[in-house]
C-alpha cells in the first residue's frame, strides 16, 4: 500500500527573510525536511503540500523550495487570489512549476465573499483550462461551496477537510458532525472529491479516537472510496494530535478492509491529483 497524505502544511521559522502573515498555534517551524522525517517515521510515502495560507497568503515560494528538494515526496497546491484580475496568468505560471499539481481557494465565512463573486469563476474557468483540482476550504459555509460548485460543473473540486469546520485546540465542540448532512448532500455532485483530512480532530475520546468511525462510515457510503482522499491536516492540526497519532488510527482500525484502507490512504488521492511519490 503507497500511503499519500492529502494534506500537509510544511514552513520555516518566522522571521525577515519570509515573515509569516499571522501567527497560529503552530510549532515554531516544521521544515520540509522536518515533514519528511516525519512522514519516514510511520510510512507515509508522499503528501500533498498545500502552501500554508495563514502563513504565507498567496506566496508558495516555500512550497516551491521543498518540491524541488523533495521531487519524489512533496507534491505542491498554490492558493490563489480572487481580487487578482490576472489571476488566470497565475495559475498559467503555476502550471508551469515542477510538482504543481492543484490550486486552492478559501471560502470560509470569514472571507465574506459571496460564491457569485467573478473572481471565483475566473479561478474555477483557469482550473478547466489549466487541467487541476481546484482544493476548496468552505467549512461553516457549505452553502457557498455547493453554489459555486453547481456553477461549474466542468471543474474539478476538492472539498478540505470533510467540509466540516475543525478545531485548532482541544476539545471538539459539542456537536462535532452537526454540518454532516450537508456533506453527504454534496456526494451527488459527481465533480467533487472529499479529503478525509483532520478527521481526529473531531473526535470527543482520547487517542486512538474511536468516536470518527461511524460519522466517516456514512461519509464513506456517500461519497465511495475512490473519491475519498485521507490526510493529516498537519501542521495545523498540530495543537490536537501529532502526527503519528494522526495516521495510525487509519492503519490499524478493523473498520476499513485492505482495498478500502489502500483507496482511502493513497489510491484515490493518486487519481485525484494525478500524481504518485516515487523516491528521492
Amino acid at each position: 500500500m503507497t500511503i499519500i497524505d492529502s494534506q500537509v502544511h510544511a514552513y520555516e521559522a518566522n522571521t525577515p527573510k519570509r515573515p509569516w502573515d499571522t501567527v497560529p498555534n503552530w510549532p515554531a517551524h516544521v521544515t520540509g525536511d522536518e515533514m519528511v522525517a516525519a512522514m519516514d517515521k510511520v510510512g507515509v510515502a508522499g503528501a500533498i503540500f498545500i502552501s500554508a495560507f495563514s502563513m504565507y497568503r498567496y506566496d508558495a515560494s516555500y512550497a516551491v523550495e521543498v518540491q524541488r528538494a523533495h521531487p519524489g515526496r512533496m507534491a505542491i497546491v498554490k492558493p490563489v487570489d480572487p481580487d487578482d484580475p490576472g489571476v488566470a496568468d497565475v495559475v498559467a505560471d503555476w502550471k508551469k512549476t515542477p510538482g504543481a499539481v492543484g490550486i486552492r481557494i478559501m471560502l470560509r465565512k470569514g472571507e465574506k465573499r459571496d460564491p457569485n463573486d467573478p473572481g471565483l469563476d475566473r479561478i474555477a474557468r483557469a482550473a478547466v483550462r489549466y487541467d487541476f483540482p481546484l482544493n476548496m476550504l468552505c467549512w461553516d459555509n457549505l452553502d457557498a461551496g455547493a453554489a459555486l460548485i453547481d456553477r461549474h460543473p466542468d471543474t474539478r473540486f476538492i472539498l478540505d477537510h470533510l467540509g466540516i469546520l475543525q478545531p485548532r485546540v482541544p476539545p471538539a465542540p459539542p456537536q462535532p458532525w452537526a454540518d454532516l448532512p450537508k456533506v453527504l448532500a454534496l456526494a451527488k455532485r459527481p465533480n467533487v472529491v472529499i479529503k478525509v483530512s483532520g478527521a481526529c480532530t473531531l473526535s470527543r475520546q482520547p487517542y486512538p479516537f474511536p468516536d470518527i468511525w461511524d460519522p466517516l462510515a456514512r461519509v464513506f457510503d456517500a461519497w465511495g472510496f475512490e473519491r475519498c482522499l485521507w490526510g493529516t491536516d498537519w501542521t495545523r492540526a498540530f495543537a490536537v494530535v501529532n502526527y503519528e497519532q494522526a495516521v495510525k488510527p487509519f492503519i490499524e482500525t478493523d473498520r476499513l478492509s485492505a482495498g478500502e484502507r489502500a483507496m482511502l490512504m493513497g489510491g484515490a488521492c493518486a487519481k485525484a491529483y494525478r500524481w504518485s511519490p516515487t523516491k528521492d
